[in-house]
């Protein structure tokens, strides 16, 4: 079945906090009527959706027991957009907390937090702000920001992502980067389910999280961390490169883990081997 049909399984729901609307989808596993375990936030070009290989794992009987929220971030879907121009990781994590609250999770109960690229940052973020409800942090492909850079990289940088959204809008920048997420080994379907989900993106959604991603400083926030990080990408990825990850992972002391020779959307690629890095799967080894 294309991924585009097996996301039909996980229908979006929405809620309103006291910061805004947040759209989000939901998975548990058969029987399970515990809290909230893993919460997924995704990156700068992805949604909810993009998360699919996760919400099908925590969805199945596999020995696990799970309660996966993943969000469309501020900005994106049906999400309320910050009702700041030039927002920090900050921001989306308090509307992040805001969200789960609504939702009235247990403050008590602690949660894998898990941030794919940009997603990385506001994850980051959100564990500096609760360090007690986060108990692990897993960053995946993570994008480390630029608010270290000289203040040219950093303006060309937000210029050139700007520019491309401009020129070619949502649409024609899916098309013309949807394979550049995956690896060439990728079959045709996942690179048309990466296109279809790049190109439902909000223009004033994806400038608001260019500018937080200009202004980011990945590094800077996790050695304030203290919670167990792990760090996790593909061999292929081409966007966040595995050496750039593997010496992020090497300068705060903390474990990374290669995902095999697969690009920049490892959750839908490698979504076996960062399932089992969840937990959500017990059967894989």
């Amino acid at each position: 079945m294309p991924p585009i049909d097996q996301l039909r399984r996980f229908a979006t729901a929405s809620t309103t906090t006291p910061q805004g609307v947040v759209q989000y989808r939901r998975a548990c596993s058969p029987g399970y009527t515990g809290g909230v375990t893993q919460v997924l936030l995704h990156g700068i070009g992805s949604a909810s959706g993009n998360w699919l290989g996760q919400l099908l794992a925590a969805s199945a009987s596999n020995g696990s027991a799970n309660h996966v929220l993943a969000w469309d971030a501020p900005g994106y879907a049906a999400s309320d957009a910050l009702p700041i121009e030039h927002p920090r990781a900050a921001d989306y994590a308090a509307r992040m907390w805001a969200w789960l609250d609504a939702l009235e999770l247990d403050p008590q109960q602690t949660i894998t937090l898990v941030g794919h690229s940009l997603g990385a940052l506001m994850a980051a973020a959100a564990t500096l702000q609760a360090p007690r409800r986060v108990h692990r942090l897993v960053l995946l492909a993570p994008a480390q920001g630029y608010g270290n850079a000289d203040a040219q990289v950093r303006q060309k940088k937000l210029s050139d992502r700007l520019s491309s959204l401009a020129q070619l809008g949502p649409a024609g920048m899916a098309k013309k980067r949807a394979a550049e997420m995956l690896s060439a080994r990728a079959d045709s379907q996942q690179v048309a389910f990466v296109e279809r989900m790049m190109a439902g993106i909000d223009p004033h959604g994806y400038t608001q999280a260019s500018h937080m991603l200009a202004n980011g400083d990945l590094a800077a926030d996790l050695a304030r961390v203290s919670c167990a990080v792990t760090i996790a990408s593909g061999s292929a990825d081409t966007v966040t490169p595995p050496e750039g990850c593997e010496a992020l992972a090497l300068q705060l002391g903390t474990p990374y883990v290669t995902l095999g020779d697969v690009g920049h959307s490892c959750a839908l690629e490698a979504a076996p081997a960062v399932n089992a890095l969840l937990g959500l799967d017990r059967r894989q080894p």
